[in-house]
């Protein structure tokens, strides 16, 4: 720490370096304009350790009330609230008071910090014990790291939160045996998709044949993996920006995104339904299921369907497709189509009073093993 001259210690009847430990950041400027002494913390900031000999326009640049860069005016400032910086530091604004020290000695130049407390610290490395006791900057110091303490452990209570909100959010809308999406999110999907007019979509409504048979002889736990397993075909039989859900015990629903060919999806089911009627072996057990699927498409339509008609359409044609056989599936049409004009012959098993109701046009899949 640098001593206080004897002859300024008469002056202002201090002792060496208490100056320095009451106003760290002062300077004594003697009538020519150059510094005497600095205190450690501005020498500290300055990058200098004495600025002792140096001329104080080239260590420091007044800005308020007025640029200057003479002693002449420098004088007419004291008592006044000054704004300045280090030339060595130009975008640090900086605060000081200047005081006439009697006899001719010169003048003390004390500097503070005010708000720019926080970039000085972090900026050149100040510690508490740059300051005075009773500065002020100390009480900010606490303050400052307080702050920093606490919105750093707000912000992560805000992300932990956010996450579990998240979380919670994909949990609601997500059936947990399958991972597709739970009737919640499909029904939401279903209303956006019908409130765009340029998308154009078709809807699969999927019911599993036999899968009771399957609870009652094996266990709840082998119709969970055939369950398990459907999900998994679906997953994997539709395109990445199509929509499966399960929207109930056995029931199952896909949003087939720009697709207004009928053909199209008459391949996709009969695709679903062959993939789905694939033996899943469960502890050793073969379970054996297969589906009945209705299709509903959106340009079939005159006018943009409600969600609630939409889905009843596909409703009735899988019901039109359980009727006539299991392991079928049915498309809902504006008007009647008789039946063998536009599809291939009914399976032998389905009998003359299991015809579809008027309104729906009927496809199957090709013969394949059924279950028993």
């Amino acid at each position: 720490m640098i001593g206080l001259p004897p002859s300024l210690g008469r002056v202002i009847g201090l002792s060496g370096g208490a100056l320095d430990q009451l106003m760290p950041m002062h300077l004594w400027i003697d009538a020519d304009g150059v510094i005497v002494q600095a205190g450690p913390t501005l020498a500290k900031m300055a990058g200098r350790r004495d600025l002792a000999g140096q001329p104080l326009f080239e260590t420091i640049e007044l800005r308020r009330p007025a640029r200057i860069a003479t002693m002449g005016a420098l004088a007419k400032l004291v008592g006044q609230r000054l704004g300045l910086a280090l030339v060595a530091a130009p975008n640090l604004p900086l605060r000081g008071a200047l005081a006439v020290l009697p006899g001719g000695a010169g003048m003390i130049l004390d500097i503070s910090l005010g708000l720019s407390f926080a970039r000085a610290v972090a900026g050149f490395g100040l510690t508490l014990n740059d300051f005075s006791p009773c500065d002020q900057t100390v009480e900010l110091l606490y303050l400052h790291e307080a702050n920093a303490s606490t919105m750093a452990l707000s912000r992560h209570l805000t992300q932990r939160l956010e996450a579990a909100r998240a979380m919670a959010e994909a949990e609601a809308l997500t059936d947990p045996l399958t991972g597709l999406a739970n009737r919640r999110a499909m029904d939401a999907e279903i209303a956006r998709a019908l409130a765009d007019p340029g998308d154009a979509f078709g809807l699969i409504q999927i019911d599993l044949d036999l899968f009771k048979q399957i609870n009652d002889s094996l266990g709840h736990a082998a119709g969970d993996a055939v369950l398990a397993r459907v999900g998994h075909v679906l997953r994997h039989q539709l395109r990445l920006g199509d929509m499966a859900a399960r929207v109930g015990g056995d029931e199952f629903t896909a949003l087939i995104r720009d697709c207004t060919d009928p053909a199209e999806l008459s391949r996709i089911a009969a695709r679903l339904i062959e993939a789905i009627e694939a033996p899943v072996i469960h502890h050793g057990q073969v379970c054996r299921i297969s589906a009945s699927i209705g299709i509903a498409l959106v340009n079939s339509y005159p006018d943009r369907p409600t969600p609630e008609q939409l889905t009843a359409d596909a409703d009735a044609a899988l019901y039109a497709a359980k009727r006539a056989g299991r392991g079928r599936y049915a498309l809902h049409s504006e008007r009647p189509v008789a039946r063998g004009t536009d599809a291939p012959s009914p399976r032998p098993r389905r009998r003359a009073d299991d015809a579809p109701p008027q309104g729906f046009r009927r496809r199957q899949t090709d013969q394949l093993p059924r279950p028993d």
